[in-house]
């Protein structure tokens, strides 16, 4: 009498998909999340179902990084050229007839308004890792000028908009494939030095440079006005330094132990500008002090290192390369966005991630949490 074959119920079937999941990382992501229920409940107060709005754009996260979490790293290197590809074409198609709003022209309606530039924090590292998977074991200084040539394009187009924030998190993410995939220090020097001397001379000569008559070229006035705010906020207080200066009068006012939860007083009397988007970290400070902004600290530092801790036992190079990638996505969205709340970097529109309110960047960050996930399943089901 032969065997029975017994179908799986439906507790081992859950088991097989949650196998792998990092617990670690899911940990810290919910205490991030925790926090940014907190002050989202606080900051929104009067605006309307931003509370709401923000835990179904978490549980829209979660379900993102549990799909995303099933799919092997194999086939998401399957799909790397023709995600990359869209991505491009639709950067272009928005600098032809795209939509724009407040002087930028960053989205593009295909039935349904989208900014294709969020799709390429993904799609570009996806390519590059691909690109040096291909290559693994015979890399030669071409295959690291084509690389370059693959981050600069849309880099370029995404600053043309423009949008130094997410060009910022584009090329943050396309560099750290580069340097992983073994990119040798005598190329990497000249440039950071250089970086450093520009610094230097920028704030040595900041009376000059941000005289009204001078004309940067490079840069967009309104980039000129946010680097020249950043040096000297008091130049235009009420202006372009505003939200700086109430920022930091902010967090200043939170002291060690802040002013409480829903006791804000900059925060609800609405000194704080975006206090539910950019500038969220601003009236967690303030509510929570400098004992809450470490909580943050090491909370991002944690899924930073944990990120790091996954692409360095990924089986491949291309796992290795993606995951360190998102590792860097999410230390530059946290380090830009306390810098700039912070009054140490230049303005710009980059989220605290789980924190900050919004659609789009919450979508970005699940995609992000799904491929570390995959590749720390790949690994647990090939070892068992």
């Amino acid at each position: 009498m032969g065997s029975v074959i017994q179908k799986p119920t439906l507790l081992q079937r859950l088991r097989y998909l949650l196998i792998g999941f990092d617990g670690p990382l899911a940990f810290v992501v919910f205490m991030l999340a925790c926090a940014g229920m907190l002050i989202m409940y606080s900051s929104g107060f009067d605006h309307g179902s931003r509370f709401v709005d923000h835990g179904r754009n978490m549980l829209l996260a979660g379900g993102i990084m549990f799909f995303v979490a099933q799919i092997p790293p194999q086939k998401l290197m399957a799909w790397a050229v023709p995600i990359y590809t869209v991505g491009v074409v639709l950067l272009l198609a928005v600098a032809i007839f795209g939509i724009t709003k407040k002087g930028a022209r960053r989205w593009i309606n295909l039935g349904v308004v989208i900014q294709p530039s969020e799709i390429l924090k993904i799609a570009l590292p996806l390519m590059l890792a691909t690109w040096f998977q291909k290559r693994e074991g015979q890399l030669r200084a071409f295959d690291f000028a084509v690389a370059l040539l693959i981050l600069v394009i849309p880099v370029a187009l995404i600053m043309k908009q423009p949008d130094l924030g997410t060009a910022l998190l584009v090329l943050a993410a396309g560099l750290a494939v580069i340097f992983f995939a073994g990119l040798k220090w005598r190329w990497i020097l000249p440039p950071l030095l250089l970086g450093l001397v520009g610094i230097v001379i920028l704030i040595v000569m900041e009376p000059t440079l941000c005289a009204p008559d001078v004309d940067w070229r490079v840069l967009h006035e309104y980039q000129r006005q946010r680097v020249c705010t950043l040096l000297d906020p008091a130049r235009d207080p009420l202006g372009k330094g505003f939200h700086i200066i109430q920022g930091m009068i902010a967090i200043g006012s939170g002291g060690v132990w802040g002013k409480g939860f829903m006791q804000g007083t900059q925060t609800h009397l609405e000194f704080i500008p975006e206090r539910t988007t950019d500038f969220i970290f601003a009236a967690y400070g303030e509510e929570f002090g400098f004992v809450g902004g470490l909580y943050l600290v090491f909370a991002f530092s944690f899924l930073v290192y944990r990120a790091l801790v996954i692409a360095s036992q990924a089986p491949t190079l291309f796992s290795r390369l993606l995951a360190s990638s998102m590792a860097m996505i999410f230390f530059t969205y946290a380090f830009v966005n306390m810098g700039m709340v912070s009054g140490i970097l230049p303005v710009v529109g980059v989220p605290l991630p789980f924190i900050s309110y919004g659609g789009t960047a919450m979508v970005t960050l699940g995609l992000a949490l799904g491929i570390l996930m995959s590749i720390a399943r790949s690994k647990q089901l090939v070892q068992s």
